[in-house]
């Protein structure tokens, strides 16, 4: 059997590898980027679910329009209205299974092999393989807690003339890094000034630990920045915030594209499932998604504090790291040097080897590797709080700086 050669630009994810090891009774795991199924408020999905039986049994279960259910369209707009973007229509916007799929309609509609694709260095590991798959060269963009350099950004742009750039603006996966106001409004002045297409990954900005919430996103911003809207593409999705096994996600953009993307859907499954799209819809209706996210805000920021705490406990100065405003991860490094500051016999440096120490010690974190769509950091590592409880989190922690010292 002959497969296609676009395969060979991809491999397995490193995530979906690590999870095989998972299986043995006892281990604590901050490796998944799921969010934490026990904060799912079950009663609203069963009464939005029974709404869409009750009230629009034959839309909810027959087949729908590719660009999706219409009330569930509106109700994203409304949605993305209380998040500050405005002059949002149905032209602008279509539905999509999860935002894995609105990132796979970019790739097919935009990419093809010889083009250049620009990501944050470290950036979400399935776009790199996603974007891959369609032949691009990808290459990344360092950046800090604030964000993208965008002086880099600035130079890699005019050096490779990019056909799209993405990012994750707010609580990236897996930096958890927050782009500050001020780069926000500089990467639109240079999608206008280069004419480059900006894709926005926003499945995090709603779960901030602060009392306010995340800067505006680029797409609510544009309207500061003449012409700047033209060139934003914009992916959302509620699984992070309601559940990611109803697979809703959504598309932002300009008619022309969108339409693309469309016939690219028509190919793949035709549309989303209907009856998850008319739970959603009731759902957001239903105005219970405000109380829901304040609930996991809360529980959340509890978990990154006690991560916070308990690693800078255990591992001390081992181990280096900004402490996250929002969103599931924290990103570590590993520094080498004891956990009091003193220079290691036997440092521990990468983090691949000390995933495999952790795994003998029964708990887990992804290796930061995988995340660089080139020049890795091998010394770094990404650890999630949100599906592990305080008790846990704790007891990990002391786990894994039992892993720093073991032989």
């Amino acid at each position: 059997m002959q497969f296609s050669k676009r395969l060979d630009n991809v491999e397995t994810s490193a995530i979906r590898e690590l999870f095989k090891l998972l299986g043995k009774p006892g281990i604590i795991s901050f490796a998944g980027g799921f969010p934490d199924s026990a904060m799912f408020d079950i009663e609203g999905i069963k009464e939005a679910s029974q709404r869409a039986l009750t009230e629009a049994p034959g839309p909810s279960l027959q087949y729908g329009a590719t660009e999706g259910y219409n009330p569930l369209r509106e109700e994203l707009v409304q949605f993305m209205a209380s998040k500050g973007v405005t002059g949002l229509d149905l032209n602008q916007l279509i539905v999509t299974t999860g935002s894995q799929q609105a990132l796979d309609l970019v790739g097919k509609t935009l990419l093809e092999p010889g083009d250049t694709v620009l990501v944050e260095a470290p950036t979400f590991l399935a776009t790199i393989q996603c974007f891959r798959l369609y032949g691009p060269k990808v290459l990344g963009v360092p950046i800090d807690s604030h964000g993208i350099l965008v002086d880099v950004l600035e130079e890699m742009i005019v050096k490779h003339k990019p056909k799209i750039v993405y990012l994750v603006p707010s609580f990236g996966n897996p930096s958890g890094a927050l782009t500050s106001i001020e780069r926000r409004i500089k990467i639109l002045e240079l999608a206008v000034k280069y004419k480059t297409v900006f894709i926005e990954d926003d499945p995090y900005s709603d779960l901030y630990f602060t009392a306010e919430p995340p800067p505006l996103s680029l797409l609510a911003l544009s309207e500061k920045v003449a012409g700047s809207r033209d060139w934003i593409i914009y992916c959302g999705s509620l699984s992070k915030v309601l559940s990611p096994g109803l697979r809703v996600g959504w598309l932002v953009g300009q008619p022309d594209f969108l339409s693309r993307a469309t016939m690219c859907k028509q190919f793949s499954d035709a549309h989303t499932s209907t009856f998850a799209q008319a739970t959603a819809a009731f759902y957001l209706k239903s105005g219970r998604m405000a109380a829901t996210l304040a609930n996991v805000r809360s529980v959340y920021a509890k978990r990154a504090h006690v991560m916070e705490e308990a690693m800078s406990r255990e591992m001390g100065r081992s181990i280096s790291f900004d402490t996250p405003l929002g969103g599931l991860f924290f990103w570590a490094k590993l520094t080498g040097l004891q956990k009091d500051g003193m220079p290691s016999k036997q440092p521990v440096i990468d983090g691949n080897a000390f995933a495999k120490k952790a795994i003998e010690q029964n708990v887990a974190f992804v290796p930061g590797a995988p995340f660089y769509a080139d020049n890795p950091d091998h010394s770094s590592l990404r650890l999630s709080f949100a599906t592990a409880d305080e008790a846990k989190i704790q007891d990990g922690m002391k786990r894994l700086g039992l892993a720093l010292v073991s032989n």
